[in-house]
């Protein structure tokens, strides 16, 4: 692309600087970009847009003090609809994560303004000369082309029009779902150059096809309302959701045709160069990986700053999937050691000025790249080796770099699902990684195969998931429309648990009805109600309906909050229910006062585990029952036993010092600056509601809580696990709950000292450890025994020789699982170096396999190739592995597979 001396350079940092206090000046109020975790939405697994936080204000279920909004929002393309990740690396224009520039106008200004501001914003801040844009309208959108012709002075030629939505075209038009907001969009881009042109006449379109033109600000008119019969009619209350990409943006003020080449990613290009020491020559040789690293190192260090961690199912899949690409390409770049916290620091780098969250979570960010980095290094090349060994028996050529799987002839080899299973479920390949890899050997996957394998493996854990997903999005549609018809419900249960009320909406069965007949179950929604409804991790109320004779009407179960601020109640109808009946509203107060205990104690335990286990132990989640407690937070590791003890000691001090819990209402802003806790998966408006217990706990909370800490009554942990890759869990008891626990756990100690034989519960523990040395002295005698009967040095002499080392694969029927060890301990020293590999027969077979002085064997993924044929378990390190079989399983299958893969025959015992 030429160079345009009249396009002034400016940094993507002064773009987004400029972008945001043009409208201010304009009377924008500057919104904080929402977290990659979208809060209080089932439907949607990461934020794809700039317009998921203001969803509710566009459908009418939210309202704020502003009308003007501008903003700069972190988004990620990598699941549904919005999924970019199999075109990261190979496009100068697609990213996983990316960052959208926008402005908002709710009910206040509409076209001419949004058209007049995004030009001027352009071609004066941006500078960049009105003959490089063109622009496109929707096809008969005469009120925005007007505008653009008559009063910006767009010449007709560098206007285009597109779309019929009518006949399925979407381009140029917007919809939030099949019905409700809608409207035409606008679309400006920048002209390349006509040397770029696809032809004579060549125009923007909505495809991108062509490489002259790239779109870079997308104004979208919330006009219409799209009902179910297919009517579009005029929305009285008309909205603007702008979007522009930044690192287009930055592409054109910078004059380079590649998003990569921009200073957003220049300096990560700098740092990974900096490890592979490649020429610029080299660099350009293998853009397509060095792409794909800076694109996936951005998207890491934000998922992790908000809180996802690496895992197997949904968003830490996801995770897992794009830190598991970047480094199988970092190994095409030569690296094979940890290098992705070194690239994610120079994202913190170049990004926490403008989200200063990266800086302060920089050391959990480290902390999980470096645990996935080295989890999957333990796999890799096992993995690869039977990747290539397959591919190899499939006859497919050399390796291609960067080949799509789309590209492939319809008569290409293919990979069995079978196989692209394997090496999902043992050795951690996420299918597209193994799409790829296939690919650019030339080799399909059978995808279909493998969804099924997959399917079969997932049936029982994960339900009907997906089918709820998809009720959810019914359901939600249809109480957005109920609550802009009877506006939100009135809370007054933070005063009272009973309320004078009228019902204003039923519903049964999905679908809203007029009345409710005795024995009925379904929803109620009344105009105000003392019932708190399940948000920010708080149980909702149940309790009961009432006339005005005290008549019990109806059982309430639950209380939820569906949409924006409307309450609803899932009830059992006792009597008649009809819409504009009168009712009485009563919370259960025995369950409430119960939750709120555990609500206080859930403040006072967050606050105790950071003083024990360190500042970082920032609640992850909780669940606040009327029955128990539940907070998660990041640790890498247990807590000790004095730790748990001293956590408790601190809550319980904190419950001794009936401290004062006092409640206030404050702008978002004040409560941040007095140091308020807030936490990342939850949603917040713009006044929020803080709970402060004196010096000791400040945090923004909706929910209930006691008037002082004594109230809280007694504490105790009951349990504390693990929930996942540096996630804990602890559950916890309150009030009577708690002092129930205790005296049960004394009646146990009491009853355990008696079966022991011990004096009293003091002594049970000296006790037990006699009974367990007994016991330890019972199994050396049997398992010398054992081994009495076993010729191991008869054994030894009878494994094969292949070249430096000796191989020996053997079935072993001993006692147990230590018996097996001591046996393996006893061969390997009579053996020296090779590789050794034991089966024992068992209800379900056990695997042990050591490796010495042999770099080319890796005992645990011979373990685990083994156990995955008999349907279990196995894996460990390059020396040593364990696996075992399902219950019935062949322990002979075991040890024929491990022979056949080693080259030699079994040998019984």
């Amino acid at each position: 692309m030429e160079r345009d001396p009249r396009i002034p350079t400016q940094s993507a940092a002064d773009l987004r600087s400029r972008f945001v206090a043009f409208f201010e000046a304009r009377g924008h109020t500057q919104v904080p970009s929402a977290s990659l975790v979208p809060a209080g939405d089932a439907t949607l697994l990461f934020t794809n847009s700039g317009m998921v936080q203001f969803k509710e204000l566009f459908s009418g279920a939210e309202t704020r003090s502003y009308r003007r909004a501008v903003d700069y929002q972190r988004c990620l393309r990598v699941a549904g609809k919005h999924n970019d990740f199999e075109e990261v690396g190979r496009t100068p224009r697609h990213h996983t994560l990316f960052e959208m520039l926008g402005s908002w106008s709710f009910g206040d200004y509409f076209k001419r303004d949004a058209i007049l501001w995004a030009w001027e914003f352009l071609t004066v801040e941006a500078g960049i000369p009105a003959d490089r844009l063109a622009v496109t309208v929707y096809k008969d959108d005469d009120e925005s082309a007007d505008i653009w012709l008559k009063e910006v002075g767009v010449p007709a030629d560098r206007l285009a029009r597109w779309g019929d939505v009518d006949k399925g075209n979407d381009a140029n038009f917007w919809r939030m779902a099949e019905t409700g907001p809608c409207g035409p969009c606008s679309e400006i881009h920048f002209d390349r150059g006509a040397d770029l042109s696809c032809g004579p006449d060549c125009l923007p379109d909505h495809s991108e096809h062509c490489p002259r033109w790239l779109e870079v600000w997308n104004l979208v008119f919330m006009q219409y309302e799209q009902h179910p019969d297919g009517r579009r009619t005029e929305l009285p209350f008309k909205s603007v959701d702008t979007g522009m990409g930044l690192e287009r943006l930055a592409s054109v003020s910078q004059q380079v045709l590649s998003n990569y080449d921009t200073d957003l990613f220049l300096p990560i290009h700098a740092a990974m160069r900096k490890i592979t020491k490649h020429s610029m020559a080299e660099f350009d040789a293998q853009r397509f990986s060095y792409q794909v690293i800076a694109d996936h190192s951005r998207a890491v260090t934000f998922l992790l700053a908000d809180g996802v961690r690496p895992g197997n199912e949904g968003r830490g899949y996801v995770l897992r999937r794009i830190i598991r690409r970047a480094v199988r390409h970092a190994r095409l770049l030569g690296i094979t050691k940890p290098f992705l916290g070194a690239i994610a620091r120079e994202v913190v780098a170049i990004m926490g000025p403008s989200y200063p969250y990266l800086r302060d979570g920089e050391t959990a960010i480290l902390e999980g790249i470096e645990r996935e980095e080295a989890q999957f290094a333990r796999t890799l090349d096992a993995g690869s080796s039977l990747l290539g060994d397959a591919l190899g028996e499939l006859g497919a050529g050399e390796s291609v770099v960067g080949r799509r799987a789309d590209d492939l002839p319809a008569a290409s080899p293919t990979l069995g699902g079978e196989i692209a299973f394997k090496l999902h479920d043992t050795y951690g390949f996420p299918i597209d990684l193994t799409v790829e890899l296939a690919a650019e050997r030339g080799v399909a996957v059978d995808r279909a195969g493998f969804e099924s394998a997959l399917a079969e493996q997932r049936e029982r854990s994960r339900g009907g998931k997906k089918a709820a997903l998809a009720e959810i999005a019914v359901t939600t549609a249809l109480y957005e429309e109920i609550l802009r018809r009877v506006n939100e419900t009135e809370f007054v249960g933070y005063e009272q648990l009973d309320a004078e009320s009228t019902i204003v909406g039923l519903l049964r069965d999905g679908a809203e009805v007029t009345s409710l007949a005795a024995g009925d179950e379904g929803q109620l929604i009344v105009g105000r109600t003392p019932f708190y409804s399940e948000r920010g991790g708080q149980v909702g109320d149940a309790g009961q309906i009432l006339d005005a004779r005290g008549k019990i009407l109806a059982e309430v179960s639950d209380t939820q909050r569906p949409v924006g601020a409307l309450t609803v109640h899932t009830v059992r109808a006792a009597a008649p229910l009809k819409v504009g009946d009168a009712v009485a509203m009563r919370v259960e107060p025995v369950r409430r006062a119960a939750t709120m205990r555990n609500h206080t104690a859930t403040h006072v335990l967050h606050r105790a585990i950071r003083i024990v286990a360190g500042a970082d132990a920032k609640q992850r989640g909780s669940l606040v029952h009327p029955d128990y407690l539940r907070f998660d937070y990041p640790l890498e590791r247990s807590l000790t036993r004095d730790e748990r003890d001293q956590t408790e000691a601190e809550v319980r001090r904190a419950i001794r010092e009936d401290m004062a819990v006092v409640v206030a209402q404050m702008s978002m802003g004040d409560a941040v600056k007095a140091g308020a806790d807030a936490f990342f998966d939850e949603k917040y408006g713009e006044t929020v509601r803080t709970v402060r217990m004196e010096e000791y706990s400040h945090e923004l909370c909706g929910g209930t809580h006691c008037r002082a800490t004594g109230q809280i009554g007694s504490f105790v942990i009951t349990s504390e696990r693990s929930i996942g890759s540096g996630l804990r869990r602890i559950e916890a008891l309150t009030g009577a709950a708690a002092d129930e626990y205790l005296r049960q756990q004394s009646r146990t100690l009491e009853a355990s000292a008696e079966a022991a034989g011990a004096q009293d519960a003091h002594t049970v523990p000296q006790r037990i450890a006699a009974l367990q040395a007994e016991l330890k002295e019972a199994k050396r005698r049997a398992k010398a025994g054992g081994s009495a009967r076993i010729d191991l040095a008869a054994l030894a002499a009878q494994a094969t020789r292949q070249g430096e080392i000796s191989i020996l694969v053997a079935m072993l029927d001993v006692e147990d699982d230590e018996a097996l060890k001591e046996a393996a301990k006893q061969l390997r020293k009579k053996m020296g170096a090779g590789v050794l590999a034991l089966v024992r027969p068992a209800e379900t077979p056990e695997i042990f396999v050591s490796v010495e002085g042999s770099a080319e064997h890796d005992a645990g993924a011979l373990a685990a190739a083994a156990a995955t044929a008999l349907g279990g378990r196995g894996g460990g390190r390059p020396a040593m592995g364990q696996g075992r079989g399902a219950v019935g399983s062949s322990a002979d299958e075991a040890a024929n597979a491990l022979a056949k893969e080693l080259g030699v025959a079994v040998t019984r015992s």
